[in-house]
């Protein structure tokens, strides 16, 4: 059987599938001085939460793009069980009351935070990562299903994986196209068709999710302004579901003033969004920083960028990260607080977030 891939990226748009590392490129200077000398074809890999921080991002030794997903033999896990919840909900809470009391406060300029928690997953048999693509993309037909080795991030992540299915795509370059969809503002679904109905029209009109969403799409906006001419910004938000949730999502699409910026660029420009740090952007990761300590790869990027500066980043949620022997995942799941958060409904989001990579990892 084939060796696992060492990256993939796969959504409606397409799939790319990429084996072994060629080159590694911890540090993103450096990617981007190989991507700009031409060295590498293909640039493919993660970017941190934190981008201060080392990157996973490699030339691999071959690449792939196809339609759709390998179809890889299923190899199921084990005894899959939750080992561990970090923080606990409760200490979850303490950390959304933090934020509430800093978001309150008329001297405070944070306007929103977005606090995450994780799950320690175990397994007697290690997962196949191959196969748990495949439940990903089974599951959520639209989202877009990635992995990225994270050992070319050092040897505090060597043999890691980070693997997810998310709804959100960061940025898209082709030619001097930009393409952004980003999402903020989100309902559970409901196996009821009247209530998932129901949960879909008020998270339409929540006044709560609107403030969150626009808050996002403003700070892309800034964002892309000094890159990007004719830039199109969808004037309402629509909704958008995924197996486990609505969400809010905002069309966005633009034209490159430079056709020197590369899709690397533009994901480096955005990232982080308000939708996975906050408003400020400093404010919220010093807080992040303090409550969560390093998020490492969750809420980061994963993609990939071509010598021709054409390709696609997706912002990294509904994720795992899985460890080099296969047998434990921390898997994470974040939610937007703003100032008329709830702190029940919050945990309550998080929660429901963490359907999705569970499912896949066979621990529900």
């Amino acid at each position: 059987m084939m060796d696992a891939p060492s990256f993939v990226l796969s959504g409606r748009d397409g799939t790319l599938v990429a084996q072994g590392v060629d080159a590694a490129y911890p540090d993103i200077a450096g990617a981007r001085a190989a991507l700009r000398s031409g060295r590498t074809p293909i640039l493919v890999g993660a970017l941190p939460f934190d981008v201060g921080g080392p990157a996973a991002l490699m030339a691999p030794r071959t690449h792939q793009f196809t339609d759709t997903l390998p179809s890889w033999p299923a190899q199921p896990a084990s005894n899959v069980r939750i080992a561990a919840t970090v923080p606990t909900a409760e200490q979850h809470g303490v950390r959304i009351g933090r934020a509430l009391a800093a978001l309150r406060d008329p001297d405070n300029p944070l306007r929103k935070v977005v606090l995450a928690r994780a799950l320690q997953v175990s397994a007697e048999r290690p997962w196949d990562v191959r196969t748990v693509l495949r439940h990903l993309a089974a599951a959520d037909p639209q989202a877009y299903t990635y992995l990225a080795d994270l050992t070319p991030a050092g040897p505090d992540h060597a043999g890691r994986t980070l693997i997810g299915a998310s709804p959100e795509l960061l940025v898209a370059r082709h030619g001097d196209k930009v393409t952004c969809r980003p999402f903020a503002g989100s309902a559970p679904r409901s196996p009821d068709a009247e209530t998932d109905r129901a949960n879909g029209a008020a998270l339409e009109e929540s006044a709560k999710n609107r403030v969150e969403h626009s808050l996002v799409v403003d700070e892309m906006r800034k964002a892309l302004d000094p890159l990007c001419v004719d830039l199109q910004i969808a004037t309402t938000p629509q909704l958008s579901g995924t197996a486990a949730l609505w969400h809010l999502s905002t069309p966005i699409t633009a034209r490159l003033r430079e056709s020197s910026t590369t899709a690397l660029d533009l994901a480096l420009a955005l990232h982080p969004t308000p939708a996975v740090g906050g408003v400020p952007g400093d404010t919220a990761a010093a807080m992040i920083a303090e409550l969560e300590g390093d998020r490492g790869f969750y809420a980061g990027a994963t993609g990939w960028c071509d010598r021709h500066g054409d390709g696609r980043w997706v912002v990294s949620i509904r994720c795992a990260v899985l460890s080099a022997d296969r047998r434990s995942a921390d898997a994470y799941s974040g939610g937007g607080i703003v100032a008329d958060s709830d702190v029940g409904d919050e945990i309550g989001e998080t929660t429901t977030k963490f359907r999705t990579i569970l499912s896949a990892l066979e621990a529900v």
